[in-house]
């Protein structure tokens, strides 16, 4: 679904929802990464989302909106949107091990979304927004490997986990103003109307991974 839907899309689910306030911690006064902090790369729909649902996360310092599991070098925006690309959106997951595992993020990825459905997440549709664990080491394979089975098999969905299981070639960093993109526009009516919804209902899923609901509540 090309980018501008977003807006389209969320038209309708704006009248039902109030305006929600400014999140409570702005890009600059988050904490420098560390140097040796973990890193993972997951993608599940609009970017724009899945990077406000992994900063909720304790443990997770900082989460990158960008492009990857295509071929084409150097993405925009505008062509990764549209379809025009075979990369995804995606986000890079800079992490504490201590603080939070790899299984964790991997348990994150599969309970903040419909793992189900297949090339798209909510009303965004297409192949640049399909789902994707992607992994950087045979570890981290065989984890999303079991998680994902393990999922198909507890019955929970009655339709096959839909998200596929890729090695990381190459992380595409975003534009600059998709970075935060929730915190900076609150009243953007796609986050209103898609992208808090689903953070919230994340939220309510798996509360027990949540940093200080203080510095994470919209």
């Amino acid at each position: 679904m090309p980018f501008t839907s977003r807006l389209s899309v969320a038209a309708f689910s704006i009248l039902l929802l109030t305006a929600c306030a400014n999140a409570a911690v702005t890009p600059s006064e988050k904490e420098p990464i560390p140097d040796d902090a973990a890193v993972a790369v997951f993608a599940s729909g609009c970017f724009w989302c899945v990077e406000s649902i992994y900063e909720s996360v304790d443990g997770v310092y900082e989460a990158v909106s960008g492009y990857a599991g295509g071929n084409e070098t150097n993405p925009s925006y505008e062509e990764v949107a549209y379809g025009r690309t075979t990369h995804a959106e995606a986000v890079q997951v800079y992490y504490d091990p201590d603080l939070v595992d790899y299984g964790t993020l991997v348990d994150v990825f599969f309970n903040s979304q419909n793992p189900t459905q297949v090339d798209g997440q909510g009303p965004d549709r297409g192949r640049q927004y399909r789902s994707i664990i992607f992994y950087s080491t045979p570890e981290e394979q065989q984890v999303a490997q079991s998680k994902k089975e393990a999922l198909d098999a507890s019955g929970a969905y009655d339709r096959p986990i839909a998200a596929d299981i890729e090695p990381l070639e190459r992380f595409w960093v975003a534009e600059a103003y998709h970075q935060d993109y929730e915190v900076r526009n609150p009243n953007n009516p796609y986050v209103r109307g898609v992208s808090v919804p689903r953070l919230k209902r994340f939220q309510a899923k798996m509360p027990e991974v949540l940093k200080d609901p203080a510095a994470t509540d919209h």
